[in-house]
This record gives structure tokens, sequence and C-alpha cells, in this order.
């Protein structure tokens, strides 16, 4: 049954009260819409913070499990990766429901907004520009309308801005003159160009290898975003210009090659690169060769030089050193052996032994507690020797006179090396020789003591020559720049040709797109690149191959 609709009064009066009872009550129905709009806003903006808050928690705790516990999975990665993606998007919810809450706040006067507790923002670096913008003073008193106003101070509020890219084209004019003497034409000379007769200005070609090698972007992607600009350019002619800039780029490499060895010693090492084939993944090679006189107070600058090989035979290591003789410092690869053969040409190489590598056999007998980690999750714990734990003490022992003098002149190097670490070699070489007799032949432990009984002359070299390093951690450096986790399977064996001379912040590998099963990740780098990792295009669908043409020469 409804409800009885009230009769409209006659009187002007009454009428106008009826009005005005309506309009409060209409106000007041507003005000309370304003307000339930308001808490809800704020409940959402919680909520929005809240599975931020979470999100993050839960992220961290994965990396500290992760980092407690060494697994070190692909499935573990990429949940880490979809992690902080979703962390992303939490986080911008959260911020979008924070601006919708406070909005919502300022149309009541009961409610107030929600305030989420931020991280405190970093200041803006202090080289970037800064444009001074200064609002116009009032001319009066807004409160009396005076006009005799003082200055007090300011408050100066800073805008990160950015300057989008822009393009031009520049016209370079050569006025033709002709000579009413002997009717010659007379001409200014052509303008240089990086590559010859090209239309590529310098800064260009820079940010076309810097976003393929530096930044990991294919050409065509590249392409499309050029294109997205105005300025439509096709992936072949990108190539066309990668290619011709690599080899503008060799006269630099050779400088780089004449400085690396101009050294009399120098670190060697190599790593792995999985290399598309016809129906297989291959393993390449990235070959480095370092030169860093820092630690014995050498003036030259640091430099590294790579090679590439499809394999990983003695002959790569032979050939890239063949006019070279001098200290090496290198692993126990048998390729290099080649290198240490006395009556060699030019000369025989000096090996030097790392004992980061001879450490790391002991002490991998030795994590105690990593194998308690294990026992504690209920896997197959190794067994923990003390002899192997002995044998990190001890070693540990010469790192630590080898930091007091980093950074020393070779002859206080030697002096300090004579008197400290020659006596503590003297009693390792006897420690281990007791340990080889009472163990059997085939025991991890043994095979760790034989490692360094073996090599004893390149072990004890350093004591003698105080340019050698303790270990060949310099070239292991040198190679984690280019073993990123946005480097993936190399689609075509030729791309090295172009890497090699390419070299962003000290060394970078180029773009290396996967596809399909031929998957594979490097090493992990932090934060989310699911993108650039994914194995087709996310934009665009298309195939690595449709880079390959930048890897020919021009």
């Amino acid at each position: 049954m409804e409800a009885a609709i009230s009769p409209v009064p006659d009187d002007v009066e009454a009428l106008k009260a009826l009005v005005a009872t309506m309009a409060r009550r209409a106000e007041e129905a507003e005000q309370h819409a304003a307000t339930v709009a308001a808490e809800l806003a704020n409940a959402h903006a919680r909520e929005s913070a809240i599975e931020a808050v979470i999100a993050h928690l839960k992220l961290q705790i994965a990396k500290l499990r992760r980092e407690q516990y060494g697994a070190s999975a692909e499935r573990s990665r990429r949940l880490l990766d979809q992690m902080e993606l979703q962390l992303e998007d939490l986080e911008a919810d959260a911020a979008e429901d924070d601006l919708i809450a406070e909005e919502a706040a300022a149309r009541t006067t009961t409610v107030t907004a929600l305030e989420r507790k931020r991280p405190a923002r970093k200041p803006f670096p202090d080289h970037l520009p800064r444009e001074r913008v200064v609002v116009p003073a009032p001319c009066s008193c807004p409160a009396c309308g005076g006009d005799r106003l003082s200055k007090l101070g300011e408050d100066v509020t800073e805008t990160l801005e950015v300057i989008p890219r822009s393009w031009k084209v520049i016209q370079t004019v050569r006025e033709k003159f002709s000579c009413r003497d002997c009717e010659k034409i007379a001409q200014a000379p052509a303008p240089f160009h990086v590559v010859p007769r090209g239309w590529a200005g310098p800064s260009f070609l820079a940010m076309l290898l810097f976003e393929k090698y530096g930044q990991h972007q294919p050409l065509n992607r590249q392409a499309e975003r050029f294109a997205r600009e105005g300025v439509p350019l096709s992936v072949s002619t990108l190539a066309d210009q990668v290619g011709a800039a690599a080899h503008a780029l060799m006269p630099l490499y050779k400088l780089i090659e004449a400085h690396v060895l101009a050294s009399d010693r120098i670190h060697g090492d190599d790593t792995t690169v999985p290399v598309m084939a016809r129906g297989k993944t291959d393993t390449a090679r990235l070959w480095v060769y370092v030169r860093d006189d820092r630690p014995f107070a050498g003036s030259d600058p640091p430099a590294a030089l790579f090679h590439y090989s499809r394999d990983r035979r003695g002959e790569h290591p032979q050939t890239h050193l063949a006019a070279w003789s001098g200290i090496l410092q290198a692993d126990a690869y048998g390729g290099y052996n080649e290198l240490y053969r006395e009556g060699r040409d030019p000369g025989p190489v000096l090996e030097a032994g790392c004992f980061a590598h001879a450490r790391r056999k002991f002490f991998e007998l030795a994590d105690v507690v990593s194998s308690a980690r294990k026992k504690s999750r209920g896997q197959r714990s190794s067994m923990t020797y003390p002899i192997a734990l002995e044998a990190v003490q001890r070693l540990d022992a010469l790192f630590d006179i080898e930091r007091g003098i980093n950074g020393t002149a070779p002859a206080e190097r030697i002096a300090v090396r004579q008197e400290l670490s020659a006596p503590l070699m003297s009693e390792l070489h006897t420690w281990l020789t007791a340990q080889v007799a009472k163990l059997s032949r085939g025991h991890d432990l043994t095979k760790a003591c034989l490692y360094m009984l073996k090599r004893w002359d390149a072990f004890t070299r350093f004591l003698d020559d105080g340019r050698i390093c303790l270990t060949n951690n310099a070239a292991e450096r040198a190679l984690r720049c280019i073993a990123k986790r946005v480097s993936l399977c190399t689609p075509y064996s030729s791309i090295c040709k172009h890497w090699k001379h390419v070299r962003v912040n000290n060394a970078t590998r180029a773009t290396l797109s996967g596809h399909r099963r031929f998957y594979r990740f490097r090493h992990q780098i932090g934060g989310a690149d699911l993108m650039r990792c994914a194995r087709y295009d996310l934009h665009c669908r298309k195939h690595a191959g449709f880079d390959e043409k930048s890897y020919r020469m021009a």
C-alpha cells in the first residue's frame, strides 16, 4: 500500500516553509551521500594501500628466502619478476585511490582523507639544470588592501620535467662558384660522415647503437617507436646503419686491443653464450682479456678486450694471444697450456694461479651453513669436512695480507709478501701434501688439494712479482656486465662481429631476443624484465630473425 502524500497547503507562507524544509532535507541527504562516498573512497584507498604493503612484504620475504636458501631455479626467478610486476600495479592503484579519496573528502567536512605512508622521495640529482620560474607577487595585501609589502622569503617547489626527443634534418648547403678567369668550379668539401655516403648523423647513430646494445632494444621495436614519432625507417635501413657504425668503430677496437696487449700482465677468462642453430641450441664462448694495473699502483687505464668463438677449443686463446708474451692470470683451463710451453714464439707465457678458484673448491666442502639449511629442509646435505674448513682459513689469511697492500707499488708488495705470505705458503704446501697422503685418490678433498699442488709454481709466482694479483676476479667482473638476464639466446653467430666493437658501459652484449624453446636466461639481475625476456616481442610478436641483418658487416 502506497504511503499517503501530504496535501500541498494553499497558504503562501506555508508553501515557503515547506520548500525550505525540502531544501534543507535535500542538502542533508547530499551531505550524507558525500560523507558515505568519502568513507567508501577511504576504505578503497586503505584496502589498496594494505594490498600494496602485503605484496611488498611478500616480495621481500621471497627475496630473503632466495638469498638464504640459494634457490636459483628459473621458475623462482620468474616468480620474483611476476611479483614485482604485480607490486607495481598495486602501488599504482593505491596512488590512484588516494587521489580519489582526497577529492571525495574535499566535498565533505566530516571525513578526513586517508594519508598513506609513503617512503621519503630522494631529492632530484644536483646535476640536472634548474629552470627558475617566479610567480608574480601580489601588488596589494589580500587582507586589508594595503600596498606596503616587504619580502620575507620564498617557498621553492621542484617539479621534475622531461624535454621530449625532437627530430630535425640538417641541410648542409655547399655553394658552387665559377671562376671567371679559368672557368674552374670552386666548392667547399663535403661534410664528414661517420659512415661513408651516410645519411645518419653521429647523435642518431650513437642513440641507435646504445638502444640496441645498451638498452637491449631490437631494431624492429626501435623502428616502430620512430614511426610513432613521425620518422618512418625500415628495419633493413637501421640494420645497414648498425653494420656500418660497427665497421667505423673498428679502429677504436684495434686501439683497445693494442692497449690491452701492451701490458706485461693480463687477466683471461671466458663464459658461455647460447647460440641458436638448426634444430638445437649450441654453446658458444665469449673470451675476455683484461688489463688492470691499479692493484700495483699502475697509471695506465684499465680496459677489457673481448673475442667470440663457436666452441672452447684451445686454438682460440692461442690465436688471440699469438703475438703476446707475459704473465697470464687465468683458471686451470687446458687450452692455455700451449701458451705456457717453453720455446714458444715470441716467448712463453707465465701462468699465475687464481686463489679464488682454489678456495672455491674447499669452500664448497666446508660450507657448514648450506649443509645445515639443506638438512633442515629434509634435503640430502653434503658432508662438511674440517680439513676443507682449515684450508679455507689458511687461504683467507693470505687474502687478509693482500687487502693491506692493494694499490701499492710492486716493490712494496714483494717485500710484504716475502715477509708475511711466503711462510704461510710454505706451511700450506706442507699441509696440503700431508692431507693428500692421508686421503683416498678419488676423494673430493684430494682433488681440491691436488688442484693447487700440481700448479704450485703458478700459485707461488706472486711472491716474486708484485704485479701479480692473488685472484682472477678482474676478468670475472668484466664478464658479469655481459652475462645479464636481458641477454638471451643469440639468434645468429655473426652477432659478436658487432658486439665486441660496440662497447657500452665497459661491455654489454647485444640484444638477444629468444625464440620458442631456445629461451635461455643468463645470470640474474635485479628488477622485473619480463617484457625483454619474453619468448616473443610482446608488442609486435616478431621473430628475432628479423633483426639478423644488423649482424652483417657494412
